[in-house]
């Protein structure tokens, strides 16, 4: 059992390094979508990952569009707040596509508006919020995830 933890433009270097440890521990495989806020090979990335890091299964792409092209018959969820279904919600099952945005505005409007039918949300209960730590979202899903498969 494994899912695919999707980066779309990250922004931070160690919650990168975070989720691509995450990724390791669940069994999960990382793909980051281009641009990033930071050099992939930025030590502070690594030291996140620990020295995990080169045991990871990392696919990167130049843009979402390459993405878009070399993943075009996966099955895929999208986590942002602009949804009301909550991510207890999602179809989970192997090899599903997790799709998250980048840590200062999440997924791109035109990335949202395509996929209404599979925009999934965390809810939080606070007005003074507006968004969790990237790496906190995505444990929370993924985590999820594996409880309802085992």
């Amino acid at each position: 059992m494994s899912y695919n933890i999707v980066l779309v433009e990250p922004e931070i270097h160690t919650n990168t390094g975070n989720i691509g440890r995450l990724s390791l521990a669940s069994g999960s495989n990382l793909h980051l979508v281009k641009p990033f806020g930071f050099e992939i090979t930025d030590a502070r990335l690594k030291r996140a990952g620990l020295d995990y890091w080169q045991h990871l299964d990392v696919k990167i792409y130049e843009n979402i569009e390459d993405f878009y092209a070399k993943n075009a018959d996966k099955k895929m969820v999208y986590l942002s707040s602009q949804s009301e279904k909550a991510y207890t919600e999602i179809p989970f099952e192997d090899e599903l596509f997790l799709v998250f945005g980048k840590e200062s505005v999440g997924l791109a409007p035109e990335i949202t508006a395509a996929n209404k039918e599979h925009l999934y949300t965390i809810p939080m209960f606070s007005e003074h919020i507006r968004s969790l730590n990237l790496a906190n979202a995505v444990s929370i899903v993924v985590y999820e995830g594996i409880r309802r498969l085992h």
